[in-house]
C-alpha cells in the first residue's frame, strides 16, 4: 500500500506543480499591482496592456499538461480562476457606473474650462474668468465628492485624481479673480524695470491658461516639467532686476513672484494618487479626527434617546455638543472637498441632537391649562414632530426598510394636523411654516444618514 502511494506521487508532477504555482503567484502579484495602479477606462492603452498580460497568463495556465493528476488539475483550476477573477476585477472597475460618473463629471469640467479659459486664450481673446466660472467648478466638485467608490482602490484613485485637478484649477481661477482687483500693471514711466515686469505679467497670464489646460487634459504638447521650467525662468528674470530704492516696484515684483509660486505649486500633480494617505482618506488625520468626534456624538445621542424614553430630561449634554461643534470647526480640511463634506455631515449630526434637546425642553416648559386652542394645536404638532425626530435620530438602517418609509410618509403629514380656523390665525400660520421647515430638516437628516456617502 505504502509503495503504491509513493509510486502514485510522481516526483516530476510535484516539481511541475511547484513550478506552475510559483510562476502563477509571481505573475498574479505583478498583475494585481498593475490593476491597482490602473484608474482608466476600457479604451485606454494601459487597460489593453494589462488585459493582454492577464490573457497571456491565462493561456499559459491552460497549456499546463496535468497528465490526469488530480493535484495538478486542482492547481491549474485555482490558477485559472484567480486570473479570471483579476480580469473581471479589471473590467468591473473600468466599466463601473461610478467610474463612468467620474469621467462624465471630468468631461463636464473640461468642457467648461475649455470654453471659458483655454479656447479664448488660444484664439487671442480674453479668458472669461469670473465668479460664475468659480461657482460652476465648485458645483461640479461637490457632485464629484458624492460619487461612491465602494472601497475599490482604483475608483478611489480615479476620484481623487479628478478632484485634485479640479480643485487646482479652481484655485488658479480664484487667484486670477482676486488679481483682477489690483491696480496693476504699473506705468512704464515709473521705472525702467516696470516694463520688464509688465512683460513677465503677460507671460504669467499665458502660463496660467497653459496650466489650466494641463490640469484638465486639454494640452497635448506641453508637460508639467516644461511649464515648470518656463515659470522658473520668469522667476530668475525677476530676481535679476534692480528695484532697490523703490518700494512700490519691489511690491509689484513681489506680487508677480507670488503669483508664479502659486502656479508652480500645482505642477507637481503627475504622481498624485500614489500615496495611499492621499486617496484613502480613512488614513487621513483630519478624517480620523472627524470620526473620533462622530463616535463621541453617537454615544451622546444614544444617551439622550435612552433618557428621553424614560421621560428623564436631566441628561442635557448641550455644552458638550457645542464644544464638539467648535472642535469640528477647527479641523483642517486642506481644501479637500471630501474632508469638507465629512466635516459638514458631522456638524449636521451634532446640530440635529441640539435641535432635538431644545424642542424637548420647550415641550417640558409648556403649560397646557392656560393655552389658546390654536396654540394647543401647534404644540400637538411639535410634540408629534419631536417623537418622529427621536425615531429619525435612532434610525441606522437603509432606505428600503419599512421603518424608513414610514418616517418618510409620517413627517410631511404631521404638519397638516391643523383645524381650519387655526390656519387662518396669523401666529399659528407662522408656527405652521416653522413646523414644515422643521419636518423638512428631519427628512434631510434622514436622507443624509441613508445616502451611502463615503469619503
Amino acid at each position: 500500500m505504502q509503495g503504491d502511494e509513493q509510486q502514485g506521487r510522481n516526483p516530476d508532477a510535484l516539481k511541475r506543480l511547484k513550478t506552475v504555482s510559483w510562476q502563477h503567484t509571481h505573475a498574479a502579484q505583478q498583475a494585481v499591482g498593475d490593476i491597482q495602479q490602473f484608474i482608466g477606462l476600457q479604451h485606454d492603452r494601459d487597460y489593453k496592456r494589462v488585459e493582454r498580460e492577464l490573457t497571456r497568463l491565462l493561456l499559459e495556465v491552460d497549456k499546463v499538461d496535468t497528465e490526469g493528476k488530480p493535484e495538478l488539475q486542482g492547481a491549474r483550476k485555482r490558477a485559472a480562476q484567480e486570473v479570471e477573477g483579476l480580469l473581471r476585477y479589471l473590467e468591473e472597475n473600468a466599466t463601473h457606473p461610478s467610474r463612468i460618473a467620474i469621467e462624465d463629471l471630468s468631461n463636464e469640467a473640461r468642457q467648461l474650462v475649455d470654453d471659458r479659459v483655454v479656447a479664448p486664450q488660444r484664439s487671442g481673446g480674453v479668458a472669461e474668468i469670473n465668479d460664475e466660472l468659480v461657482d460652476a467648478l465648485q458645483e461640479i466638485i461637490l457632485r464629484l465628492t458624492q460619487v461612491k467608490t465602494e472601497g475599490r482602490v482604483p475608483l478611489r484613485k480615479a476620484r481623487y485624481r479628478a478632484l485634485t485637478r479640479m480643485c487646482a484649477v479652481q484655485d488658479v481661477v480664484e487667484g486670477r479673480t482676486q488679481q483682477q482687483t489690483l491696480s496693476l500693471p504699473l506705468s512704464g514711466e515709473t521705472h525702467e524695470a516696470v516694463n520688464l515686469i509688465n512683460q513677465v505679467m503677460v507671460k504669467v497670464s499665458v502660463a496660467r491658461s497653459q496650466l489650466v489646460a494641463l490640469l484638465m487634459g486639454l494640452s497635448g504638447r506641453d508637460s508639467c516639467a516644461h511649464l515648470s521650467r518656463i515659470l522658473t525662468e520668469m522667476q530668475v528674470e525677476l530676481d535679476a532686476l534692480d528695484v532697490s530704492g523703490n518700494a512700490a516696484i519691489r511690491n509689484y515684483r513681489k506680487q508677480v513672484v507670488e503669483e508664479i509660486n502659486g502656479l508652480l505649486k500645482h505642477l507637481d500633480l503627475e504622481g498624485e494618487g500614489e500615496d495611499t494617505r492621499r486617496y484613502d482618506l480613512g488614513q487621513n488625520n483630519s478624517i480620523r479626527e472627524i470620526e473620533a468626534v462622530r463616535a463621541h456624538v453617537f454615544h451622546l445621542r444614544e444617551g439622550v434617546l435612552r433618557h428621553c424614553m424614560m421621560g428623564d430630561l436631566s441628561f442635557r449634554p448641550k455644552a458638550e455638543l457645542q464644544s464638539l461643534l467648535t472642535h469640528l470647526d477647527q479641523v483642517d480640511t486642506a481644501k479637500n472637498p471630501c474632508i469638507r463634506e465629512a466635516r459638514r455631515r458631522a456638524v449636521v449630526e451634532v446640530q440635529a441632537i441640539i435641535t432635538f434637546l431644545d424642542l424637548r425642553e420647550a415641550l417640558a416648559r409648556r403649560q397646557p391649562g392656560t393655552e389658546h386652542p390654536a396654540h394647543r394645536a401647534v404644540w400637538l404638532v411639535l410634540g408629534s414632530l419631536s417623537d418622529l425626530q427621536a425615531q429619525a435620530l435612532g434610525f441606522d438602517g437603509k432606505r428600503v426598510e419599512k421603518s424608513y418609509m414610514m418616517l418618510e410618509e409620517l413627517l410631511p403629514n404631521s404638519c397638516w394636523r391643523w383645524t381650519p380656523w387655526t390656519r387662518r390665525a396669523t401666529r399659528p400660520q407662522m408656527a405652521r411654516k416653522q413646523a414644515v421647515k422643521f419636518a423638512q430638516n428631519i427628512l434631510n437628516y434622514l436622507d443624509m444618514k441613508t445616502d451611502g456617502w463615503e469619503y
